[in-house]
């Protein structure tokens, strides 16, 4: 397993479904940050990458075929190989529940899904602002969603 000591980003995506792949990628070159985006289509793919390479920072969906979100965070966690490693959760579901869940197994952040790319852009420019190298960055929970 290696870790980038290149100056792009190495972005991870774990999700599904197409068009949010598509909107999220038109948002981070919209970013003009250099990097490179790996994506995993299910919980299962995601362990492989991780494997491979970690990233610099990884954005999660929740409900995936294989292993869902919520518990992929929780497993990342729990491995000491991954220790470092920012988690974005990357969802359309949201609500008490589902927020709470992600927060107490060790996501970072909570992100919710945009059918905008304006709007993800946005978004996606708060959380690359944080120095995630030198400040893992776990806010409270009433910060925890980022807007």
């Amino acid at each position: 397993m290696e870790h980038t000591t290149a100056t792009n980003k190495d972005i991870l995506l774990a999700e599904d479904d197409r068009d949010d792949v598509m909107i999220f990628e038109l948002a981070i070159d919209k970013l003009n940050i250099a990097h490179q985006l790996r994506h995993a289509e299910n919980g299962e793919v995601l362990f492989d990458l991780l494997e491979e390479r970690v990233p610099d920072i990884l954005f999660l969906d929740i409900m995936m075929p294989c292993r869902d979100g919520a518990a992929c965070v929780l497993e990342i966690r729990k491995n000491r190989n991954y220790d470092g490693l920012p988690v974005i959760m990357y969802t359309s579901l949201t609500g008490n529940p589902t927020v709470e869940t992600c927060f107490r197994n060790g996501a970072n952040l909570f992100l919710e899904k945009t059918n905008t790319v304006a709007d993800l852009v946005e978004k996606l420019r708060k959380v690359f602002s944080i120095d995630w190298k030198n400040y893992m960055h776990y806010p409270p929970l009433n910060q925890f969603v980022l807007s």
